[in-house]
C-alpha cells in the first residue's frame, strides 16, 4: 500500500501535462501512486498519458467516455486509490522539488492526521512568483495537529482540495465525494475541516498553482459562476445533517455573503447583464440562511436592492481616487518643503566631525561601512557617526548606535552637513553632492558578475533598472574602495566617471583575516550548532534567468542527508531572497525540523563564514571574501552557462575556481562522501584563488580608511594607491590605464 494516492483530473492541459506529471514522477519520495483520469479531452492529453503509462508501473490511466468535469473526475479516480492519503492535483500545476517528502515527514511527526494543509505560490504566465498570503496561518497551526474550532483561522485559507492531502479512511468513513459544478472545491473543503478531528499544517510551498493567461475556468466570463449558489446551499445542508455542526452556521453565512460579493466584484466573472440577477439570488440565499445576531457591515448591502449595491460601490471606488489624488498633493507640497529646506542649508558650512553611514539599502550597521564605523568609533572618536536605517531595523541596531529614517527631517539635516558619506549602495537622487563633502563607496565584494555600465547588453539582468541614473549617481563618488586588482579594474570599467581608487582592502573581511579559533566556537554556540559538528555553509545566489531569482539547485534535505550524522548544513540565501516565497520552498519547514539551520535573516554573515568548515556556493561573491579564511571552498555550477548568458562574467569561474567544481548534484555528493572536497588539489585551487582575489587584504583595511580619509595620516598601503582619473568621456567598455 503506498503513502499518496495522486489523483490527477485531466482536461486541455496537453501544453502544460508533461510537466505536472514530471513534477509528481520525479520526486525524490517514490511511495506513491498515480491515477491519471482522461475526462474526454479533445486535445492530445489522452496520448500523454498512455506514453507515460508505459513506461512508469506507478502511473495508471482511466480515460472516461463522456466529460463529465473536474469533481467528478476526481470522484471516478477514487475507487481506484491504495494510499494511505489522496492529494487532488490539477493538471497545470505542479509539485514542488521535495514536497511528497515534506508531507510524508510531516504526517510521520503528526500521528497521520485527518487532514494535513499545505502552502502554495501563484505562478505568473508572465514569470512571477506570489507566495500565499495568508502563509501565516499554517505557521500559527503549531506543531501538533487542531480542530477547526480551536484553530478557525484555517478557514480562511483558500477553499479548494489541492492544497490538502487527505487520509483515506476518513474520506471514506465520512463518505465525501465532489459535486458537479465550477465551484466543487467549496462544499468538499468546509465538510471535510469542519468534520476532521485532527488537522495538521506543512509551512511549506509544495504546489505551484498556475496563473494561466487564458483557460483558467475561474476566470472565465461566463453565467457558471451562478454555481456558487447552488454549492453554499450543499454545505448548508451538510451542516444541518450534523447537529454538532450547527453553530457554525453564523459563520458559513458570512463566508458565503463574502465568497460571492467577491465574485460580483471581479470584473472578469459575470457578463455584465448578469450581474443584477446574481446579487438578487445572492441576496435571496442570505435571507434565507440568515440566523440570529447582526449582520457585518460590510455584508449589510445584501439587505438592500442592486441599485444600492452600486451606488455604494462607485461611491467607494470615487473615494479612493479621491484618497490616492490628495495623497499626490500632499506628496507634492512635502518635496517642495524638503527642497526648500535642503537648499537653505547648503549655504552652511559642512561639519567636519560628522560621518553619516548606510549599508545594504538602510539596512543596519553591516557590510564594510560597519567595519568603518567601529574603527572610527576608536581612532576618530571626535567624528560623530549617525547611521541612515530603515524604521524596521532600527530596534534591532546595537545600544548607543545615532541614527535617522530615511527622508526625514534628521537625514536632510545631517545629509546636508556631513562631511563624510560611506555607503555600499548608491546614495538617492535627492542627496546634493556639496563640495568639500567626501563620499565613499565600499561597493558589496569582488565582481563576478556584470555590474554597472557593463548591464547595458544584458537587458535580463537590467530590466527595471536605470543604467544611466546609476552612473549619475556614481558620479558623486570621491573614494572607490577595492581589494584586489581585478575589483580595481572593473569598477574602472563599470564605473566610468570621477573618483580615486584606494587599494585599502574590505573593511568587512578584517575579522576574516584576524579570525581566531574561538570567534567561530562562539557563533556556533549562538547558532545552537552541536560541538564537534561539521558546518557546512550553502549560499546560492540569485538568478536573472528567472524572474524572483530564485532557483532550487539543490535538494536540501537529501543534501543533508547524504552528508550524515555529525554534519550541520547552514543555508544563507541571497539577501534579495529573504522575502517573498524562496524560503517557503522548503528552509523554512527544514528549519523548523532541524534537518538544515537557516541562515539567511542572520544580520552578519561574516558570523557564519567564522562558525563554518567549508563553502558550498554557485556564484556568489560570498568566495571571495570565504577565501580569506583559507578554507575549502566547493563551487556547484550546473547552470553556469545559463547564469553567464545572462548576467555576464567577467571570467569563468570553472575554469579559475577557489576549489573543485561539481557539475552536478551527483558529483557534489561525490565530492563530500570521497573527501576530495579538502584534497591537495583543493588546496592548491585555493591558494592560487586568494593570491588574486584577496591581494590588500591584510586585517586592516578599515583602520587604513579612517586614518588616511578621516585623520589625514599617509599610511602604507598593501601596494601603492591607484588614481583613477577622471573618465567621463571614455567609452564604457574601454578601461582607463591606472597607474600600478
Amino acid at each position: 500500500m503506498p503513502r499518496f494516492s495522486v489523483i490527477v483530473p485531466v482536461f486541455r492541459v496537453q501544453g502544460f501535462l508533461r510537466e505536472c506529471l514530471d513534477s509528481v514522477l520525479d520526486q525524490s519520495y517514490t511511495d506513491i501512486e498515480v491515477i491519471a483520469v482522461d475526462d474526454c479531452s479533445p486535445d492530445g492529453c489522452g496520448a500523454i498519458l498512455d506514453e507515460y503509462a508505459a513506461r512508469e508501473p506507478r502511473l495508471r490511466v482511466l480515460h472516461l467516455p463522456r466529460n463529465v468535469g473536474l469533481g467528478r473526475a476526481r470522484n471516478a479516480g477514487m475507487p481506484y486509490a491504495t494510499g494511505d492519503y489522496l492529494l487532488f492535483l490539477d493538471s497545470d500545476d505542479t509539485l514542488t522539488p521535495g514536497a511528497l517528502r515534506a508531507m510524508a515527514d510531516r504526517l510521520n511527526e503528526t500521528a497521520d492526521p485527518d487532514v494535513l494543509v499545505f502552502d502554495y505560490a501563484r505562478t505568473y504566465w508572465w514569470g512571477g512568483t506570489r507566495r500565499n498570503v495568508l502563509a501565516q496561518v499554517l505557521a500559527e497551526g503549531g506543531d501538533g495537529c487542531f480542530t477547526a474550532a480551536e484553530h478557525p483561522e484555517i478557514l480562511d485559507l483558500l477553499m479548494v482540495a489541492w492544497n490538502k492531502v487527505h487520509r483515506r479512511a476518513f474520506v471514506e468513513r465520512e463518505g465525501f465525494t465532489f459535486p458537479p459544478g465550477y465551484y466543487e472545491d467549496t462544499p468538499w473543503t468546509f465538510p471535510v475541516l469542519l468534520s476532521a478531528e485532527r488537522i495538521a499544517t506543512l509551512d511549506r510551498i509544495c504546489l505551484n498553482y498556475r496563473q494561466r493567461r487564458q483557460g483558467n475556468i475561474l476566470s472565465t466570463t461566463s453565467r457558471k459562476h451562478f454555481d456558487i449558489h447552488d454549492q453554499y446551499e450543499r454545505v448548508f445542508a451538510f451542516v444541518d445533517s450534523r447537529p454538532r455542526l450547527s453553530s457554525w452556521r453564523p459563520f458559513l453565512h458570512r463566508k458565503m455573503g463574502e465568497h460571492c460579493l467577491d465574485i460580483l466584484a471581479k470584473p472578469d466573472r459575470l457578463p455584465a447583464s448578469d450581474k443584477g440577477e446574481f446579487f438578487r439570488r445572492t441576496a435571496a440565499l442570505f435571507r434565507k440562511h440568515k440566523g440570529g445576531g447582526p449582520v457585518p457591515r460590510e455584508l449589510r448591502v445584501l439587505q438592500g436592492g442592486y441599485v444600492a449595491y452600486l451606488a455604494r460601490s462607485r461611491s467607494g471606488r470615487l473615494g479612493a481616487e479621491l484618497g490616492r489624488r490628495g495623497l499626490q498633493v500632499r506628496k507634492v507640497a512635502a518635496t517642495r518643503v524638503k527642497s526648500g529646506w535642503s537648499a537653505a542649508h547648503e549655504h552652511r558650512p559642512l561639519d567636519p566631525d560628522l560621518a553619516v553611514y548606510s549599508a545594504f539599502s538602510h539596512r543596519g550597521v553591516l557590510g564594510d561601512p560597519g567595519a568603518i564605523y567601529h574603527a572610527a568609533r576608536e581612532l576618530a572618536p571626535h567624528v560623530r557617526g549617525v547611521w541612515v536605517v530603515r524604521e524596521d531595523q532600527a530596534p534591532l541596531l546595537p545600544p548607543g548606535v545615532e541614527y535617522v529614517l530615511p527622508d526625514s527631517l534628521g537625514y536632510r539635516r545631517v545629509t546636508a552637513r556631513a562631511t563624510y558619506l560611506i555607503n555600499n549602495v548608491n546614495w538617492p537622487d535627492t542627496l546634493v553632492k556639496r563640495a568639500g563633502s567626501v563620499h565613499v563607496h565600499t561597493h558589496q565584494g569582488t565582481p563576478l558578475k556584470y555590474m554597472g555600465a557593463d548591464l547595458r547588453d544584458k537587458p535580463g539582468a537590467r530590466h527595471g533598472f536605470d543604467v544611466p541614473q546609476m552612473l549619475r549617481r556614481a558620479d558623486r563618488w570621491d573614494y572607490s574602495l577595492v581589494a584586489n586588482r581585478h575589483s580595481e579594474l572593473v569598477w574602472d570599467r563599470a564605473y566610468p566617471c570621477h573618483f580615486t581608487s584606494l587599494r585599502t582592502g574590505s573593511p568587512r573581511n578584517d575579522v576574516l583575516v584576524r579570525a581566531r579559533p574561538e570567534d567561530g566556537a562562539a557563533v556556533r554556540a549562538r547558532l545552537g550548532i552541536p560541538a564537534g559538528h561539521r558546518v557546512v555553509l550553502y549560499a546560492p545566489t540569485r538568478r536573472d534567468y528567472v524572474r524572483g531569482g530564485l532557483v532550487d539547485r539543490i535538494d536540501l534535505a537529501r543534501f543533508a542527508d547524504d552528508l550524515g550524522e555529525g554534519h550541520t548544513l547552514l543555508v544563507r540565501l541571497h539577501p534579495s531572497l529573504t522575502d517573498g516565497p524562496s524560503r517557503g520552498m522548503g528552509l523554512s519547514e527544514l528549519h523548523r525540523r532541524g534537518v538544515v539551520l537557516d541562515a539567511t535573516v542572520e544580520p552578519h554573515v561574516e558570523d557564519l563564514m567564522l562558525a563554518s568548515d567549508v563553502l558550498v556556493t554557485d556564484y556568489s561573491a560570498l568566495m571571495f571574501d570565504y577565501a580569506n579564511l583559507d578554507r575549502p571552498i566547493v563551487i556547484h555550477a550546473d547552470d553556469w552557462g545559463a547564469y553567464a548568458a545572462s548576467r555576464g562574467a567577467y571570467f569563468d569561474i570553472t575554469a579559475d575556481a577557489p576549489g573543485h567544481v561539481a557539475h552536478s548534484y551527483r558529483e557534489l555528493a561525490w565530492l563530500f562522501a570521497s573527501g576530495s572536497w579538502r584534497d591537495e588539489e583543493s588546496a592548491r585551487l585555493r591558494a592560487g584563488f586568494r593570491a588574486r582575489f584577496c591581494a590588500f587584504d591584510d586585517g586592516r583595511a578599515a583602520e587604513r580608511v579612517v586614518r588616511t580619509l578621516m585623520l589625514g595620516e599617509r599610511v602604507e598601503h598593501p601596494v601603492p594607491v591607484a588614481v583613477v582619473p577622471a573618465q567621463a568621456g571614455h567609452d564604457v567598455l574601454t578601461s582607463s590605464r591606472a597607474p600600478s
